[in-house]
């Protein structure tokens, strides 16, 4: 899964004031940084289109189910997948001649845990039916087949960034978005189906995206001389989830804290009530899309310099802090358009996403900064700090949301994303020794720096 209009930010001006420092193995990050970001800009746009048009053919309800279903694969796919996506990069940015062992298990495990997974979905479907309040046993089996391929999509990206394929990871990354797109297309505007319909539809784009990657990445080991590219390595794999594992408890409560509060609306409030606050969580989300990016690409850089010091993600985060910022009170005055572009029955969106918006600026910050940790080994408290914060935000919303809707939904969300970034926070700091003004504020050199590259853009354009 993993794992999105007038929020349509263009800080590429602000990336060029990203470290551009190049190391043996990989490229500038800066020019990484920028090239995804482009990608995800593209990958937004279809996600927000289609969204639009499911909006407004579907309604709210529609537009609620089908943010269920989204929300069940996304969560099936991070809580199934222990933690595996992180190892390969891990393993693969310190030794690149895994690669080829690691694609063979990739398989091998996105079949086997990828169909435990799905027939675990429509068991627990059928089970307990009021956790999918509205959704049909039908739409989530037909979901639940595509978990599988997701899961080895999800896995492949990460062996293209381990090895700083970073064209071609964006290339099969924004597949996705472009077959969802032109389904909802399709099937809703041209030929006028309903949501079964536009399900099916994903789910065949899904496993068409899947076998394409299969193939690309199957061909790269080959292509690096390396030796039996296509035997498993099940020792190799043992290591891999014996790593993984560490980051496990962070992915699962994680996407417990950014996914399962849409999950509670839908069972406590409806499927209308889901839908608008769908809206105002996509583009809360969609907004840490930047920060994502940054994140993404640092992980394989600090994996490979083991640099205790963590001098390069300090630099990284205070740039990523800056652009942040203008990110966030730009999306501020764009919320106000929302309801014009899905209609007036989406009005509440708006100050939703207002009240997410300080949980989202902390959350992104935080997101780059503990990289410098999942880089060098995850200390087992920073697991901890996530369960913690799972906890705090089960319950704000099990509390709160019944009686009080989305909007207490949103206010726990912030609360949350404000508890994690204060706890990894003080732990880098007291672990390196740095002070907080020093990790987030630019220094007079960079704010220089960062004008007279703007003034050189400026003037180039010209």
């Amino acid at each position: 899964m993993t794992d999105q209009t007038t929020i349509t930010f263009s800080p590429e001006k602000e990336l060029a004031a990203l470290p551009s420092t190049k190391d043996p193995v990989f490229g500038s990050l800066a020019s990484g940084v920028a090239l995804t970001f482009a990608t995800r800009l593209l990958v937004l746009g279809g996600v927000i289109g289609s969204s639009v048009i499911v909006g407004r053919w579907l309604g709210p309800a529609g537009m609620g189910a089908l943010a269920v279903l989204n929300v069940t694969v996304a969560l099936a796919l991070q809580l199934g997948s222990a933690g595996l996506p992180s190892a390969i990069t891990y393993f693969i940015a310190k030794d690149r001649s895994t690669l080829g062992a690691a694609w063979v298990n990739s398989i091998i495990f996105a079949l086997v845990v990828g169909t435990i997974i799905g027939v675990a979905v429509v068991t627990l479907e059928e089970m307990k039916p009021d956790l999918f309040a509205g959704v049909s046993t039908r739409l989530i089996a037909i979901v639940a087949i595509s978990i599988p391929f997701q899961l080895f999509t999800l896995l492949g990206l990460n062996m293209l960034l381990a090895i700083d394929r970073i064209r071609l990871m964006n290339l099969m990354d924004s597949l996705s978005s472009v077959f969802v797109f032109a389904n909802a297309i399709t099937v809703l505007v041209i030929w006028q189906r309903k949501l079964m319909a536009l399900v099916s539809f994903n789910t065949v784009a899904a496993i068409l995206v899947s076998l394409l990657l299969i193939w690309v990445v199957g061909r790269l080991p080959a292509q690096q001389k390396q030796r039996d590219p296509r035997r498993p390595n099940l020792p190799l794999l043992k290591r891999m989830l014996g790593y993984g594992l560490k980051f496990y408890l962070s992915i699962l409560a994680s996407v417990v804290i950014f996914r399962a509060d849409l999950l509670i609306v839908n069972r406590f409030r409806g499927a209308n009530e889901a839908g608008v606050y769908a809206v105002a969580t996509q583009f809360s989300l969609l907004l840490t899309m930047l920060p994502g990016v940054i994140a993404t690409l640092l992980f394989p850089r600090v994996a490979s310099r083991q640099d205790e010091t963590a001098e390069y993600t300090v630099e990284v985060t205070r740039h990523a802090s800056f652009v942040m910022l203008i990110i966030c009170l730009g999306a501020a005055a764009a919320s106000f358009a929302l309801p014009m572009v899905y209609g007036h029955r989406f009005a509440d969106a708006t100050i939703q996403l207002l009240i997410l918006l300080p949980g989202i600026f902390l959350i992104s910050i935080e997101s780059v900064l503990v990289q410098h940790f999942t880089g060098t080994g995850l200390p087992a408290i920073i697991p901890v700090f996530w369960i913690v914060t799972m906890i705090v935000n089960l319950g704000l919303n099990i509390a709160l949301v019944p009686t009080r809707g989305a909007r207490a939904a949103a206010v726990n969300s912030t609360v949350s994303y404000a508890l994690i970034f204060v706890l990894v926070t003080a732990y880098f700091c007291q672990k390196t020794g740095r002070r907080p003004l020093e990790v987030f504020l630019l220094r007079r050199y960079e704010f220089r720096d960062l004008f007279t590259k703007f003034r050189r853009r400026a003037f180039a354009s010209r």
